[in-house]
């Protein structure tokens, strides 16, 4: 009886494809390794190129704000300089104050900004060094202002008291000049109005004063300039308390150095053609009997005054 014939290629087939496949595995899981780490390692880049950068922007900016300050630094400098100087100062001010308040903003690193800032301080930079030079041409000036006026007081020696006393001639002149341009309120009015419009001369009962109403107009003076002026009047009582009432307009202002209140004020341009001025102020309470002075004021000197007397 003859032996049955085996199938020896079975066995050795199943060997190659599951190594084949084992490779495939291990070869699918090495690429994903590789992905993943070259994944990992860009990112890892990424992010270190991005904290460089960062910390640069930064460090460029506090490097840029820091040479805003040491600008300001010599914008003070040069305008002490200049003032002894006697050149004009405004532009360096006004330069001071914009570093101020670029100092004081609050601003992120980004390069836009930093742009912007460096941008700002090539043009003080160049202000400057302007600045070097006019300092340098006022320093020639005024030695040669101070060899020429050393030359005229021996020269002219004889000339030091017309001098001095042109000198106090002009100064008394422009004292004079500056009184004659106060302005002066004239033909005072002073009345109660109520509600209906109607009004009552002073003495005025303290039920019927609603609202005062105070009128007067500004004298002539062919002095005083044509400009703006600040107008106030002020109600005192007995007592010399000023009616105040920071809600319905009142505020203060220097008088002989010291701080006082006023009651009501206007802005107004003067124009030298007896301008009339009206006044209208509601006490919101009842006035106390007694007498009250009215003054007006313009600017740190008295104009004129009147009077009223509530029952």
């Amino acid at each position: 009886m003859s032996e049955p014939i085996k199938n020896e290629s079975q066995v050795p087939d199943q060997a190659p494809k599951s190594n084949k496949k084992y490779a495939i595995i291990i070869a699918v899981l090495s690429v994903i390794i590789i992905i993943q780490f070259v994944n990992w390692y860009f990112n890892r880049q990424e992010r270190e190129q991005l904290r460089v950068e960062k910390s640069s922007t930064e460090q460029e900016l506090a490097t840029t704000m820091q040479r805003l300050e040491e600008i300001r630094t010599e914008l003070d400098q040069k305008i002490v300089e200049i003032q002894k100087l006697g050149g004009d100062i405004s532009e360096l001010t006004r330069a001071k104050e914009e570093i101020e308040t670029e100092l004081k903003r609050t601003r992120r690193a980004n390069g836009q900004v930093i742009k912007e800032l460096k941008d700002r301080v090539e043009g003080y930079e160049t202000l400057l060094k302007n600045k070097d030079e006019e300092i340098e041409k006022l320093r020639n000036v005024n030695k040669e202002l101070l060899t020429e006026n050393t030359s005229l007081k021996t020269e002219k020696n004889e000339l030091g008291d017309s001098i001095n006393r042109l000198t106090q001639t002009k100064e008394e002149l422009a004292s004079k000049v500056v009184i004659a341009s106060q302005l002066k309120a004239e033909n005072f009015r002073i009345v109660s109005v109520n509600d209906r419009g109607r009004e009552r001369e002073s003495p005025f009962r303290s039920r019927q004063v609603e609202t005062l109403k105070v009128e007067f107009n500004l004298a002539e003076n062919n002095v005083a300039p044509i400009e703006g002026k600040k107008i106030m009047i002020r109600i005192v009582d007995e007592n010399g308390q000023v009616l105040f009432d920071v809600a319905r307009g009142s505020g203060t202002f220097l008088y002989n150095g010291k701080e006082e209140f006023y009651t009501a004020s206007q802005e107004i341009l003067f124009d030298n053609t007896r301008q009339k001025l009206t006044y209208l102020y509601e006490k919101g309470s009842e006035y106390a009997p007694g007498t009250y002075r009215l003054e007006v004021y313009c600017q740190d000197y008295l104009m004129g005054s009147g009077s009223f007397v509530v029952k």
